[in-house]
């Protein structure tokens, strides 16, 4: 199996990277978070996930290791297959999915293009016990109701989880808990 890849980054496109190593052009399916990051002819580092099936060899590849484990455990959920799972990687954060987890807020999921509601919810069950909490997950878990509902109400204005999540973590920590008065300021930070 190929666990990691280091190479030269030499093609770009949506959710692919192609990466020269030892002289071999490897096409590598990313989250597109992570192909829009980088940059063609830069060095990069990749966590990956070689999935062989019988008429093909699928490699994707990630960041983290994190992000390579949660990848190999969302395909455990019935129903999603490495497109999927990559898509919701390439939605939502790792930070994100677990506080759609531990908050019981399976509609977040839902909100990943190929995954529908009865997903959203497998996914939800599935992952609530394989995940454990950790710091990161108690910052995440931690985010006030009013936060939830400002990511709630930007999200139903169009906006993708990833820019409401950025928007309310660029909010002052003085800022009042007013629900409509962070919301405006999140709506600030985004014009």
């Amino acid at each position: 199996m190929i666990s990691s890849l280091l190479g030269e980054l030499q093609q770009k496109e949506d959710n692919f990277l192609v990466i020269a190593v030892g002289g071999v052009g490897l096409r590598v399916a990313v989250p597109k978070i992570l192909a829009e990051r980088l940059n063609v002819g830069e060095t990069v580092f990749l966590h990956t996930h070689l999935i062989v099936r019988e008429n093909d060899l699928s490699l994707y590849g990630f960041e983290s290791a994190e992000d390579r484990k949660l990848f190999t455990t969302l395909l455990g959920v019935d129903g999603v297959g490495p497109k999927v799972a990559l898509s919701v990687l390439s939605t939502l954060t790792i930070d994100a999915i677990q506080r759609a987890i531990f908050n019981d807020e399976p509609e977040l999921l839902s909100r990943v293009p190929g995954v529908g509601k009865k997903t959203a919810q497998k996914m939800a069950l599935y992952l609530k016990d394989r995940l454990k909490p950790d710091d990161a997950l108690s910052r995440v878990a931690s985010m006030s109701d009013a936060d939830s509902e400002v990511l709630a109400a930007l999200t139903a204005l169009g906006y993708s989880v990833v820019e409401a999540q950025s928007a309310i973590q660029s909010i002052s920590k003085d800022a009042p808990q007013d629900v409509e008065e962070r919301l405006r300021l999140a709506l600030q930070n985004l014009g």
